[in-house]
């Protein structure tokens, strides 16, 4: 069905079993996020808080907190915009089947944005930023943010809408020097279309206007975070999804959506920034405290009886989950179409998306020589590399699969991350097959580098014949290594050992070095171990593949916490004869990792236990 606001959607959801409503009043400060996590821990329903304190709106959260929600929730358009997406690969198709693809032609006259005379209903009220819901969510953060916005600006060189951007940039609404109901904070991070419009502005020097919309109907939030191709407005993918024209008008020379449950315009002015966060992001961490773009209020607008949208992030997975799983699901192949030979691409979630990338490419280039080693991949990873946000990956492990494309006998997946990884450490060559890019950009919230922004990237690209049988009983010595203890199976050829807190790189390197001294003299016996990770807690991280994932993809930056057994270096190409060790542990320049308010966990237990409003709806 096409929603034609939030609360439409909201009533389905209920009417279906997959909302429930919480009347008693909640606190905004940590409560609401609390109250979030564990109901979608458990893997539990959509969420209308009430009585929010401090507010007048009710508020909604975990509205996409599965992949079968979502799928519901877009139940009449989803196979549409993965039909328009395969046309756009693939014309052809619709020449071929014309009465096929009719229905997606006619859904692609809903991209077309409609212009509201009536400007109605979000522009019911004029309230201020205070009125809002002002939820935090962890404790060390700023102050009350935006988690579900749809931030909105125009080319200041082709003004309109059809030349817009809609992006999910965090909105920070109190805390800090923001002055109260004058300012908030623009969060937005590399490869983000905002971006391109600032500085547009910028060289003019004029303000760069903003709208920031909030609520609506559902498609407008992920059309907000849809990886569109640049030139194309993501109003125009709103519509198709909703099955409804995004509906606009300008106010006051803003652009309004006049379906959404909250509008905040504002400008943003050149070289004006503030200091922004700290956010528990989506890593599992905290993004910690920078100037960020400042956005002077203009006006606040509220629907009648509106409600107010939200999500929590933190250590993945979190709701955010589904949105990437949506948005693969109606992209299907269109990054395969893009970059030539690639089969499979998988930004893998548990360890926060960028940070690890696995793919699967092909191998065509010299099929006459009987030696298989990487060639066409190494292209192919290049290209990853420079495609939209997939550039911001850190580490990027990518194979060849022989099997034709499309064949359903692919011999691996990148979705089965344990049988990948033992596919491509039975085959990487450790002395040929690792690849870095130092001195780099990678993802803001990023801090394993050491600058906002700046850090490295590798990639480990194996293909060939297996080299090695992959151990899977430690080796007697690793018990009797000195400053490096509990060694412990992750997976098949991984090996964890539990070292001293980090204190600088300096005394890393030379602690590498011991370590290098001790297992040179055993190599024999790891040759069957291509991986070592070195760790604060060697218990926490062989504990589940989710937090090896985590844990050593998000802690390392590969140019500072790479190491070889055995190293060496040949025409400026470095590899190593034993194993590639990777130092995952906290260093004093990461952030702090988001944990659980205990005082607020205690709190909530009320709703949860027997005879509480949440433990009756929720069993």
């Amino acid at each position: 069905m096409a929603y034609n606001s939030l609360e439409q959607c909201l009533l389905d959801l209920e009417r279906n079993g997959q909302l429930i409503r919480i009347t008693e009043e909640v606190d905004p400060y940590l409560e609401m996020a609390a109250i979030h996590l564990r109901v979608h821990e458990a893997g539990g329903p959509a969420l209308l808080f009430e009585k929010v304190k401090g507010s007048k709106f009710r508020a909604a959260s975990n509205i996409f907190g599965t992949l079968e929600r979502s799928e519901f929730i877009f139940r009449n358009t989803l196979q549409t915009v993965q039909q328009l997406i395969e046309l756009k690969d693939d014309p052809v198709k619709a020449i071929k089947s014309p009465l096929k693809n009719f229905s997606a032609g006619l859904a692609a006259l809903k991209a077309l944005p409609k212009k509201n005379p009536l400007q109605k209903p979000v522009l019911f009220e004029e309230i201020n930023i205070t009125d809002i819901p002002q939820i935090q969510h962890w404790p060390m953060d700023g102050g009350a943010f935006v988690t579900l916005p749809q931030v909105y600006t125009e080319d200041i060189d082709k003004p309109g809408i059809m030349h817009a951007n809609l992006g999910m940039y965090r909105i920070q609404l109190s805390g800090n020097e923001y002055e109260p109901n004058k300012e908030i904070g623009l969060h937005y991070q590399l490869h983000r279309g905002i971006g391109v419009h600032q500085n547009k502005a910028n060289k003019k020097g004029l303000p760069l206007k903003v709208s920031v919309f909030i609520g609506g109907p559902p498609s407008h939030s992920v059309a907000a975070v849809m990886p569109l191709p640049e030139g194309i407005s993501e109003m125009t993918f709103a519509g198709v999804l909703g099955n409804r024209r995004f509906r606009y008008c300008y106010v006051d020379g803003f652009c309004i959506s006049t379906d959404a449950d909250f509008v905040i315009t504002g400008e943003v002015y050149p070289n004006e920034n503030k200091p922004e966060g700290p956010f528990g992001d989506h890593l599992g961490y905290y993004s910690l405290t920078h100037d960020f773009p400042l956005m002077k209020v203009h006006k606040v607008y509220a629907r009648k009886n509106a409600i107010w949208p939200f999500t929590v992030v933190g250590r993945p997975p979190q709701e955010d989950t589904s949105f990437g799983q949506l948005i693969h699901k109606m992209t299907g192949k269109a990054i395969q179409q893009e970059i030539p030979g690639l089969k499979e691409v998988h930004a893998v979630d548990a360890a926060g998306v960028h940070p690890l990338l696995l793919a699967i490419g092909s191998e065509r280039y010299t099929p006459y020589t009987p030696t298989k080693q990487p060639a066409e991949i190494l292209t192919i990873a290049n290209h990853v590399l420079g495609t939209g946000q997939l550039s911001l990956a850190k580490f990027l492990f990518i194979t060849a699969d022989d099997s034709p494309q499309g064949s359903e006998n692919n011999t691996i997946s990148t979705n089965n991350i344990e049988a990948y990884f033992s596919y491509v450490l039975q085959r990487i060559n450790l002395k040929r097959d690792i690849h870095f890019y130092t001195n780099t950009t990678i993802d803001t919230l990023d801090y394993s580098g050491e600058g906002l922004n700046s850090g490295s990237k590798v990639l480990l690209a194996a293909y060939g014949e297996p080299l090695r049988d992959l151990g899977t009983t430690i080796p007697a010595a690793l018990n009797k290594l000195q400053h490096f203890t509990k060694p412990q199976l992750v997976l098949p050829g991984i090996v964890v050992l539990q070292a001293a807190i980090f204190t600088n790189y300096e005394t890393a390197r030379g602690e590498m070095e011991m370590l290098n001294n001790q297992l040179s003299i055993i190599n024999d016996q790891l040759k069957d171990f291509p991986f070592i990770i070195i760790c604060d807690d060697a218990d926490f991280v062989s504990k589940t593949l989710n937090n090896f994932l985590w844990v050593t993809f998000t802690r390392c930056n590969p140019s500072h916490d790479m190491y070889g057994i055995d190293s060496l270096t040949q025409n400026k190409h470095w590899g190593c004869n034993g194993p590639l060790v990777f130092d995952a542990r906290i260093k004093p320049h990461h952030a702090p990792a988001v944990e659980k308010d205990s005082e607020t966990e205690k709190k909530i237990d009320r709703l949860f236990q027997k005879g509480g409003s949440l433990f009756n709806k929720l069993m």
